[in-house]
């Protein structure tokens, strides 16, 4: 099974940007983003941990070890829509603030005790909108975030649980399952 730690949004945020997507994907008859794969907005979730292929006895490990991560509410922003163009990838970025990153650092410590290891690159949270495949993916991506009228501003909300979810691939794309749920303190 495919695992990874992540928080949901909160229902205004989720609004907010499917109502900016829907402006987007409204672009495309127009020529623009014909070739992006919108993900659906179920699926919208900010990692914190990415774990990958988990055996059943990982399985079991994280969820005594998830529960014993200590870690207060959290407050979160969407800041601006970018693209990792190598990845093909449109997303809506997350502010770091310091209560995310040592959200996400309890987290990795904690996974690490089931054997799982921490990413190498910096920790940037996101919210992945579309994925573009093929040759000219990066002007696609760049394309549609220039059809962005004006610099938006999503709801602050408060991260009030994290979830381990299983990703299930498909034809569609991912579908995610919530295994667990872990309240976060004064939630």
């Amino acid at each position: 099974m495919r695992l990874f730690v992540g928080i949901p949004l909160a229902d205004a945020v989720v609004c907010e940007l499917v109502a900016m997507v829907g402006r987007l994907r409204g672009g495309e008859s127009a020529g623009r983003g014909g070739g992006l794969r919108w993900t659906a907005p179920e699926s919208w979730h900010i990692t914190l941990q990415f774990l990958g292929n988990a055996t059943v006895e990982q399985l079991q490990c994280l969820t005594a070890r998830l529960c014993e991560v200590r870690a207060g509410a959290v407050p979160v922003q969407l800041g601006e829509l970018g693209c990792f163009d190598r990845a093909g990838v449109f997303f809506a970025d997350v502010t770091v603030t310091p209560e995310l990153a040592a959200l996400e650092r309890s987290v990795v410590a904690a996974t690490s005790r089931c054997g799982f290891a921490a990413e190498t690159r910096p920790y940037h949270p996101h919210i992945t909108l579309a994925r573009a495949k093929g040759q000219g993916r990066g002007m696609e991506l760049r394309e549609v975030k220039r059809n962005v009228r004006s610099q938006l501003t999503f709801t602050q909300f408060t991260a009030h649980e994290i979830v381990l979810y299983e990703s299930h691939l498909g034809a569609g794309g991912a579908r995610y399952e919530a295994h667990m749920r872990v309240p976060l303190a004064g939630a």
